[in-house]
């Protein structure tokens, strides 16, 4: 079967500077990131992406052909604006391949002090429909990333009806118990501490409550939903891996992959599954359903759904039982440097001498297993390489490249 379809972009979340390099070897064709300071997602962990360092992080993308679209999708308040315009020498400097807003106030800073710089609407405006993206192209957009309320049938309709303007969805990740994020939960439940679009949501949707009836002080009841539990707001994660053939039938310009906060594994895999789900399309038309589902239930989730994409969502589509994504695989080792048939890595969780595991580098996934384990001095025999512990490895068989290579459990654990 001859197929002669657009390429759509595969958008990956860039947390740090280590993922954002990890994305973009797996398969990335864009990856999108935040400043510290203007960020949806306050970062914890990792070489954070800052002023300081965001050109040397676009950069690094730009070396290998990719683009960086900078997100400044905070919903601003007035000191937020100053601190922008301070920093818009830098991001200028820097020059991302495009800015991501939701907040008039940065538009107009983004208009006035990064001019030269393209834009594209965050989620966070809620577009649902075509007069709001024409609305947009007419203030200069190339493109807007439309709302997860819509229907794959109201994405054509709306590329039907403007289909000169750049379309990006999500595709996969955690999702919002609100209208595309515009939640004050996490501000009401923490007195204020941790504001939901201000970059530290404190994800109370995924929190378990509890009923209390008031003559009756200090008896709790457990709020339960067919028997499953008390996380009654928690959303199961997106999931449109097999649907991929009809969003690019439809003409949408760009998948966005959720999870800034994720792990390097996460990043890896999910973006690993994801091109090759969109180059056997393009490439013969067909897609391996059961290969993609088997690949995705191997990476941190909270049970799967395809939200509002195909139908309205119902009790099906909340996970009721947990409220943290658990991975069917765990990821064992990052590896580091090679020496001979020695492979030195950071050990993410335990494994034991004779493990069978699985590798997965850009371009390959194997089981082997682990023949010796030495200290991070290459002096002592171990029995096993306990979290956090450097050492060496040795396998019976070897990845053909060690570099951006993961090691990860084998089969599907925690099937949700």
């Amino acid at each position: 079967m001859e197929v002669n379809l657009k390429r759509p972009e595969l958008l990956l979340p860039a947390g740090s500077k280590e993922k954002l390099d990890y994305a973009i070897h797996y398969g990335a064709d864009a990856v999108y990131l935040g400043m510290v300071d203007f960020s949806l997602r306050a970062m914890r962990k990792g070489e954070l992406i800052t002023l300081s360092n965001l050109k040397e992080c676009i950069d690094l993308a730009h070396s290998f052909g990719k683009k960086v679209y900078l997100t400044l999708n905070i919903f601003a308040y007035s000191d937020d604006i100053e601190r922008m315009i301070e920093c818009a020498e830098k991001i200028n400097e820097a020059k991302p391949d495009a800015i991501l807003f939701s907040d008039f106030g940065v538009y107009n800073v983004i208009r006035k002090y990064m001019s030269e710089i393209p834009i594209h609407v965050s989620t966070q405006t809620n577009i649902l429909n075509y007069e709001a993206v024409k609305f947009w192209q007419d203030m200069g957009a190339e493109r807007v990333v439309l709302s997860r309320d819509l229907s794959l049938k109201q994405i054509e309709e709306i590329k039907n009806k403007v289909p000169d303007m750049e379309l990006e969805v999500f595709v996969h990740g955690a999702q919002c118990v609100s209208f595309s994020g515009r939640c004050l939960i996490s501000d009401y439940m923490t007195k204020g501490e941790r504001k939901a679009n201000h970059g530290n949501c404190s994800q109370s949707c995924r929190w378990s409550y509890k009923l209390v009836e008031e003559t009756r002080e200090g008896e709790y009841f457990d709020i339960q939903e067919n028997g499953r539990g008390t996380h009654i707001l928690s959303p199961k994660d997106l999931a449109l891996i097999n649907y991929l053939p009809q969003l690019i039938d439809i003409g949408v310009d760009s998948f966005k992959i959720e999870g800034r906060t994720k792990s390097l594994y996460y990043v890896s895999a999910v973006a690993k599954a994801y091109r090759k789900a969109i180059d056997d399309y393009l490439n013969t038309g067909k897609i391996d359903e059961e290969a993609n589902y088997n690949e995705i239930v191997k990476i941190g989730n909270r049970g799967y759904t395809t939200g509002f994409y195909l139908h309205k969502p119902d009790s099906e589509g909340y996970s009721y039982d947990i409220s943290k994504g658990l991975a069917g695989a765990d990821c064992l080792c990052v590896f580091l440097e090679k020496d001979g048939n020695k492979y030195k890595v950071l050990t993410k969780n335990k494994f034991l001498l004779n493990d069978e595991i699985e590798i997965i580098t850009p371009d390959e996934c194997f089981r082997t297993k682990v023949v010796k384990i030495l200290d991070e001095k290459l002096k002592e025999e171990k029995e096993l390489s306990n979290t956090n512990d450097v050492s060496w490895l040795e396998f019976s068989v070897e990845p053909k490249s060690y570099e951006y290579a993961l090691a990860r459990t084998i089969g599907v654990k925690n099937l949700r």
